[in-house]
Parts: structure tokens; sequence; C-alpha cells
């Protein structure tokens, strides 16, 4: 039980630090991202890192080697000058007689040159040399703990071959369990009736260990320091720089915000300054064009509205004289009456427009309210829809309604939304062709929605954007026959706006134009997703492959059928049947989908913004 209680508390030990350190990454690259400051001090200090790490480096090995070449320098002298001492007291003694003096002789002479107050030791040794053939044999003789076992072989081979010449080498030794660089001098001394021998001096370097450590930790601790002192100074400066820019940022968010009498504080003549009174002189601008702008919105939406109303009553005096003229029309040469029919079309047109243009005008002026009430929206659609029999009749376009059985629900304003649905079944009469128009109803837990699609000419590549524009026509060139103002689909998308729907368009050259009309079913409430697709070609796809899967499903069960008849039927037989027939056939499914989906990636639909 302690050994998995034990693993379980470790991983979730492990699983914690490992949450941590993920929500302290976020964290910290949230923070990289949105402050400017930060950036910069920590660009800063990895610089400083980097640099203060190449000089410091540099410095650092350039006194280090300064130092150990003073020791070799220093040592060099000091063995040469004993070295000769010892050689003329070689020369000059007695101790000669025994092997047994001659070594007592040395010992002391060895002795005498080892050094070990202070930080500045020295070991001195006395090794015989290989070639050395003299009877009479010393040592080797060690001053102390540091002997003849940490001469490099090399150097002895030196010294050796060199006898008249002073050798050095830097190598490492163990002294009292401690591995120190040390500086070796060897030197040939001959000792008489022993022969040549190799005199070792051993010079430890602590005193340069010590200053090159005390050098490190200075230059750490003062590198340390030093980039402290550089991203705090990176920090003042940047903050006196992004304070101003922060501060002019929150003031354009609330320019952007409405609020037009926002201003930067502008303070001295520096840079900073110039960019505060630039920014307040480009405000003032802007809020005085704004002002103008929306003054002259003002005035434009206040001539249409009182144009239009005032336009009426003339109207209505020249509608009077038109009806009489129009019902004595027969009483008029043929050219007479030509005129006095077009007169009556001409206006009944002009009466849309001027109705049309209030209702721009209240849109504009934000005077347009909504009646709702819970209404279904299959009853909208079928007046809409039989309002324009006549005119499709005359056409020659049937209207197809594929509408639910059970009623649509949806809060709306039912003289609008048929208003929308009106334009949308007259503009796909005007542009059909005189081919089948088809109106569907859809709905789902969020939204309902209509879709009218025609068989026409359909739109280029665009215009899918701009039918929404007032005034816009696809084709200037082509004659209107329904008596259209440029006004109703810039309205009927003003209306769905109203209701917080969405009114979109699609269409291909060749292939038709599809419009979809989607709304809540609460008031203001947020529309997740369409009922019905926009794209007209993705839904048959969809259907085809729908078909096509079912097809191959019923024949693969009626060849398996005759699989188990022909197998006497065995199961086996049939399930191996069910097996090939059926993915045969879903490869023919899939590769039936595959071809319509192409055929899709070549019409790019069209949406609104």
């Amino acid at each position: 039980m302690t050994g998995p209680t034990g693993a379980g508390r470790l991983g979730g030990l492990v699983s914690r630090v490992g949450t941590a350190l993920r929500r302290l990454w976020r964290r910290t690259l949230h923070l990289w991202r949105s402050s400017l400051g930060f950036r910069v001090v920590v660009v800063t200090m990895l610089l400083g890192v980097l640099v203060l790490t190449a000089v410091g480096t540099y410095l650092y090995g350039t006194i280090a080697q300064g130092l150990v070449d003073s020791r070799q320098r220093i040592a060099a002298e000091d063995s040469l000058r004993d070295a000769t001492d010892a050689q003329k007291r070689f020369d000059s003694t007695d101790q000669t007689d025994t092997q047994a003096k001659l070594t007592q002789f040395a010992t002391t002479l060895i002795n005498t040159y080892r050094r070990d107050a202070g930080n500045e030791p020295r070991y001195v040794v006395l090794t015989r040399f290989e070639e050395n053939t003299s009877p009479v044999i010393v040592g080797p003789l060690e001053s102390g703990s540091v002997g003849a076992r940490f001469i490099p072989e090399d150097l002895r081979t030196q010294v050796a071959a060199q006898p008249d010449r002073q050798h050095l080498q830097v190598t490492t030794i163990e002294e009292g369990g401690d591995t120190i660089s040390a500086v070796i001098v060897g030197q040939r001394i001959d000792t008489g009736v022993a022969g040549d021998y190799g005199l070792y001096f051993i010079y430890p370097m602590h005193r340069e260990r010590e200053i090159i450590s005390f050098i490190g930790q200075t230059f750490l601790l003062g590198g340390a320091a030093l980039i402290l002192l550089v991203c705090a100074i990176a920090f003042v400066v940047t903050r006196l720089v992004a304070d101003p820019v922060r501060r002019a940022a929150i003031t354009a968010e609330r320019l952007a915000a409405g609020n037009l009498d926002e201003r930067m504080q502008a303070k001295g003549e520096d840079d900073l300054a110039r960019l505060g009174m630039s920014f307040n002189g480009m405000a003032a601008s802007i809020q005085q064009q704004i002002g103008q702008l929306e003054n002259l919105s003002r005035v434009q939406q206040r001539f249409v509205s009182d144009v239009s109303h005032e336009l009426r009553t003339p109207l209505t005096t020249i509608r009077m004289a038109g009806d009489l003229i129009h019902d004595s029309r027969t009483s008029f040469e043929p050219t007479v009456a030509r005129s006095a029919e077009l007169l009556h079309h001409e206006l009944d047109r002009f009466e849309s427009l001027l109705t049309d243009l209030l209702e721009i005008s209240r849109f504009d002026a934000g005077a347009a309210v909504l009646e709702i009430e819970a209404s279904d929206l299959r009853a909208s659609v079928d007046r809409a829809v039989d309002a324009h029999r006549t005119l499709a009749a005359r056409k020659g376009t049937q209207l197809v309604i594929n509408q639910p059985d059970e009623p649509v629900i949806a809060e709306m304003d039912s003289r609008r939304i048929e208003r929308v649905l009106r334009n949308l079944v007259s503009n796909a009469i005007e542009h059909g062709e005189g081919l089948p128009i088809e109106v569907t109803i859809g709905s789902n837990d969020s939204a309902v929605a209509v879709t009218v699609r025609d068989h026409g000419v359909g739109l280029k590549p665009g215009e899918a954007a701009l039918v929404f524009t007032r005034f816009w026509r696809a084709d200037p060139a082509r004659a209107r026959t329904t008596g259209g103002t440029g006004l109703g689909l810039a309205i009927a998308l003003e209306d769905a706006r109203l209701h917080a729907g969405r009114l979109e368009a699609w269409g291909a050259l060749g292939e038709g134009s599809c419009f979809r009309l989607t709304l809540p079913r609460k008031a203001d409430a947020t529309i997740t997703s369409s009922p019905l697709p926009l794209s007209p070609l993705a839904a048959e796809a969809a259907e085809a492959a729908v078909a096509a899967e079912a097809e191959a499903a019923e024949a693969a069960q009626a060849q398996v059928a005759e699989a188990a008849r022909g197998a006497g039927g065995d199961p086996a037989g049939a399930a191996g049947a069910l097996g090939v027939l059926g993915s045969g056939d879903s490869a023919r499914a899939a590769g039936f989908a595959d071809d319509d989906t192409l055929r899709l990636r070549r019409i790019v639909p069209e949406r609104t913004p």
C-alpha cells in the first residue's frame, strides 16, 4: 500500500508542478505580447547578459593568462638562482666519501630550498636521470608531500636531453586532498660522484587561484548588478516613452467609442509633446469633419424626408388627374392613349419610390420601430407568394413552396417580413428567366429561415455583396418589367437587421441565385446557425450523396439476398458478399460525392459582410 500511495503522491506533485509551469509560461507569453516595457526589459537583459558574458570571458581569460605568465617568470628567475646556488654547494662540498653522507647533504640542501610560509609554498625534488650509470645513488629526494610522481615524464625527458637549459611546464598536482595548478621548473645538477640529477622546483599557484576566483566573483556580481541596473534604466526609459503612447492608445480608443472631446496632455517641446499636439490636432480635425458629416447627413435625411412629404400633395393631385386621363384613354388617339398608359405606370413607380424613400429616411434617422408578435412564418410566405402569382403567370414562372407541416413560429413584425419576402419573390421572378422558383422554409432551435431560389442568369463573382446597395443594378442595360425602385433590397436588409436577423445572397453565373432570410425565434436573441444552407449546390450535393448511399445500400441488400440464395442459405457467404458489395457501393457513393464537391469548389459562394 505504501509504494502505490507514494507513487501517486509523486505523480500528483509532478502534475501540479507541470500545471504551475504551464500557467507561468502562458502568463509570461501574454505579458510578452501585451507589454512593450516587458519586451524591452527582457531584450535588454538578454543582450546585456550576452555582451557581459563575452567581455567578461575575454577579460577573465586575459587576466588569468597574465597571472600565469607572471608566475612562470618569477618561478623561472627564483629557481635559476637557487639551482645555481645548489650547483655551487655540490661543487664545494666534501661530503662525498660515502653514499650516506652524500644523501644526507643532498637531503639537507633540498629541505633548505623548501618554502612553507605564506600562500606561496615551494616544493623541491631531486631525481636521478635514467641515463646516469654512476654506482652512487642518491634519492629520489622530496621536500614534502608533493614529490617526484607529479613531475611530468616529458619534462624529465627535456631536462635530460638539454642539460644546459632551464625547462618549465604548468601541470596539475594534488596537495592536501586538493587539486591545483602548479609551475614546475627543472634543471640539471651535477652531484659529483653520484652523476647527473634533475633538480625540480614545484610552485603551487594558490595565490593566483585566489586572485582568479576573486576576479571571477567580482565579474559575476558586478555583471549581475550592471545587468539589473541596465534593466532598471531600460524600464525607466521605456516608461518615459511608452506611457505617452499608452495614453495616446487609450485616448484613441475613447475617440473610436464616440467620445470626440478626448484629448492628450501635451507638455514641453520634445518629440512626445509634438506627438501629443499632432494627435490633438488630428482629433480636432476628425471631430470637425465628423460634425460636418453628421450635419450634412441630417440635412440630407431631412431633405429626403421633407421632399418626400412635400411631393405627396402634388403627387396626389397628379394621381387624380392621371387616373382621370387613364380612364378616358379609349377616346384618345392611339399615341395619346399610349402616353396616358405610360403616365399611369410611371405614377405608380413614382409613388412606390416616394414610399421607399420615406422608409429609407426612417432607417437612416433611427426612427424605424417594430411591432413584434409571435407569428407563423408560413402564413407570411403564403401571402407574399400569392401576391405575385399573377406576375409569375405572366412571366411563365412556376412558384414552388417547400415548407414543413408544423407551424414555424417566430417573434417578428409580420408586415416588414412580408415586405422582405415580396421583394425577394419579385426579384426572383424578374431575373428567373421563366424557370421555376423555389421558396423553402426551415427552422431549428434558435432561428427560422426562408430561402428564395431562382435558376436565372445568376450573379457574377463579387456581386453578391453589392445587391443590397441602394440603386445598384447587376445589368444597367436590362429593362425592368416589375417597376422596381432600386431600394427594395436595401430596405429588406434594414428590416432583417432591425429583427437582429440576417439577409444573405449567393449567386453563380448559369446557376441562378439564392437569397436567405434568417430570423431569431425570440426577439433580440442570438442566431447560432441558420437552418437552411445558403448555397443550393451544397444542399443538392448532400442530397445526392444521401440518395446514392441509400441506393447503394438497397442494391447491396438485394445482391446479398441473391448471394445467400446461391450459397444455399449460408449466412457466412451472405456476410462475405455483404462486405464486398457494401464496400464497392460505398466507394461509388463516395466518388459521386467527391465529384459534386469538386464542382462546388469551382463556384465560390458570396456572402454579405
